[in-house]
């Protein structure tokens, strides 16, 4: 067990604690604001519960759960409760199949259906009179594949579960899993019964972004087993950043409302902004802040938290290597200029284009931020999880690396975890010396074409993936890399063929500048990527025009702009809105500060913006600058 354990109780801790001593159980919703030990919360009542009912749950078999969304938080929450047996820890894509890879013939039946509708609806689009000729080629080519799919159903003897799909050889992917598991657990009551005895506590991390129909099937979990299960949520609506997820939870009947309001990470200062910020929406207002010493509770760290409006110009990055100079020197702190590990500054930007120049990536960055791109691929490309990315991401990038390492045993580990060379049932009766050997030779080749001197294209990376079978692909791919492939082929009903075709021409080369700015390798993040991390010194880009992304606008946020209609229709029906959106994002973004805060707001036009920020009132006007052309900061 971590420290988390050792921490002292909140009234939100004890809250939780009643909930799972009741007879029965109460099923319950923990709303905790940014930096307020969600997951030490999380983490207690998993330890509470080992030992007050461990023995039970032991005895008869059952487990905890808990779900999460990323493998990092999995493995965070693995290392609190000390890899104990009791608890089953996943991501909600592992969580899903853990439930319904039994049952083979739902899965079957569901990928017979599946099929029948793609097949349905190249035929729908093969028969518009609007479709162009080159489409309606294509789709009568994904047609027959998906009929020879269909049609190889009957030989798969057992489905598994992988990072894409390739429903020929019983594969499924991610998509899927998320698709399916929530599907059979909302139609099949026995399926319920039998989560809910094998797991009498669910707990899911991160709620707010859940999606709805996994948070709908789980609720019906709740509802068929009654007071013998327990199922809890613990979330932040206020750090809901994906239109994906659902938002806040209703509690169910019976059910308890928990709300944890103290904030343990950022300075008063920042803690003020925060809660200006947040007045606006659920009216949450976080207390304490973040203290150091142990007398009394400790000191209040006082910190800063600024912000600087400067015009729009060609000048973006002289003018914020300006502010972190001039912060440097008004905090007499020089590590506000730093950009390794020991300044600990993280710079903010809402997308990938300024990080795309600096870092390299700048093809892949405009081929998946077009304005034809669909919105699963603009926003996946904020955190590498578009599926275009993923495999890279996920597998095939980790694996160069291994490789360049000449770290062997890596190299098997993800080939077993990834290649279908090495799956159970290819390899039995085979020489496996031989096809260990031929692998070898297959990576080696991939690793050239993936160096960053390599010429290749990402086309045909993938094209040699696929063809020497080092990973199973998503089967969206396959249409991109047939023999023939058409890269100039969109139309309406197709939106994100074009920003695809685009992204499979950029240079392999630069995927590796993509993924040192997604693994953190950088001084630079985007707004969205760092949910749930902090950092001692904060800069905040605000900048409309460079993100050219319309989910999100500060000008909006901060009435600088103007709504336009749709805007304004989407507000008195009560949706979500770009404002609301914006502000969840600000949230998020200025409460990752422990100690100093710096928000950078390009502005078109800077007095008016000045007007607008200060009418807002979230930062004290003593606290923000406005510059003149040769930024002089008052």
């Amino acid at each position: 067990m971590t420290s988390r354990i050792e921490k002292p109780d909140t009234e939100a801790d004890q809250k939780l604690r009643a909930c799972l001593d009741g007879r029965p159980p109460a099923s319950f919703v923990m709303v905790a604001g940014a930096g307020s030990g969600k997951t030490t919360s999380l983490v207690k009542a998993l330890d509470y519960l080992a030992q007050t009912k461990g023995a039970e749950l032991r005895r008869r078999g059952q487990q905890i759960a808990c779900i999460t969304y990323t493998d990092v938080a999995v493995g965070e929450i693995w290392g609190d409760v000390g890899n104990a047996p009791l608890f089953h820890v996943s991501t909600i894509h592992s969580f899903l199949w853990t439930v319904v890879r039994p049952f083979q013939n739902d899965l079957r039946n569901w990928v017979e259906g599946r099929l029948r509708e793609k097949i349905a609806e190249s035929e729908e689009k093969i028969a518009s009179p609007k479709t162009r000729d080159n489409t309606r080629e294509r789709l009568s080519r994904e047609r027959v594949r998906y009929q020879l799919q269909s049609a190889k159903l009957g030989a798969v003897s057992r489905f598994t579960y992988g990072a894409g799909s390739d429903y020929a050889n019983g594969i499924l992917g991610h998509d899927d899993v998320l698709r399916i598991g929530p599907a059979l657990i909302s139609n099949h009551s026995l399926l319920r019964t039998l989560i809910a005895n094998r797991f009498p506590f669910i707990f899911v991390d991160e709620s707010q972004d859940t999606h709805p129909p996994l948070v709908a099937a789980l609720k019906q979990i709740a509802d068929t087993a009654g007071t013998s299960f327990c199922l809890g949520f613990f979330g932040d609506p206020m750090q809901r950043i994906y239109p994906t997820g659902t938002g806040p939870i209703t509690p169910g009947a019976g059910w308890t409302e928990i709300t944890k309001q103290e904030n343990f990470r950022c300075s008063a200062s920042v803690l003020r902004v925060i809660n200006q910020i947040r007045a606006e929406d659920d009216g949450l207002h976080q207390i304490r802040g973040r203290t150091v010493g142990r007398k009394d509770g400790g000191e209040q760290v006082e910190g800063t938290a600024r912000l600087f409006i400067l015009p729009a110009d060609e000048r973006r990055s002289e003018r914020l290597a300006d502010v972190r100079r001039w912060l440097a020197k008004a905090n007499n702190d020089p590590l506000w200029e730093s950009d390794g590990d020991d300044g600990n500054v993280r710079v903010l930007v809402l997308v990938h284009r300024m990080a795309a120049r600096r870092l390299s990536f700048s093809d892949i960055y405009a081929a998946l931020n077009d304005d034809g791109a669909p919105a699963n691929l603009r926003d996946g490309l904020l955190d590498g999880t578009a599926w275009v990315l993923r495999p890279f991401m996920t597998y095939l990038l980790p694996l160069a690396l291994a490789a360049r390492a000449r770290a062997d045993f890596d190299v098997i580990s993800i080939l077993r975890k990834h290649c279908p060379l090495l799956t159970k049932e290819h390899i039995s009766g085979k020489n496996a010396a031989e096809v260990l050997t031929y692998l070898k030779n297959d990576v080696d080749h991939f690793v050239g074409m993936t160096s960053n001197e390599s010429t290749h294209s990402i086309r045909e990376v993938l094209t040699f993936v696929r063809n020497r079978e080092l990973s199973s692909l998503d089967e969206r791919f396959m249409r991109f890399l047939a023999d023939t492939p058409t890269s100039d082929e969109s139309d309406e009903s197709d939106p994100e063929h074009a920003a695809v075709s685009k992204f499979l021409n950029c240079p392999a080369a630069q995927l590796w500048g993509y993924r040192a700015y997604i693994e953190d390798e950088s001084p630079f993040a985007t707004q969205q990527g760092v949910k749930g991390a902090e950092f001692q010194r904060v800069l905040v880009v605000l900048d409309d025009e460079e993100s050219d992304y319309n989910l999100f606008s500060y000008g909006k946020y901060f009435g600088s702009a103007p709504l336009s209609e749709r805007d304004q229709k989407i507000s008195r029906e009560g949706g979500e809105s770009v404002i609301s959106r914006t502000r969840r994002l600000f949230y998020v973004c200025c409460s990752r500060a422990t100690q100093d805060l710096a928000v950078v707001l390009f502005a078109p036009d800077v007095e008016r913006a000045n007007k607008a920020v200060a009418s807002k009132g979230i930062f004290p006007r003593n606290d923000v600058y406005v510059s003149s052309i040769n930024f002089e900061l008052g």
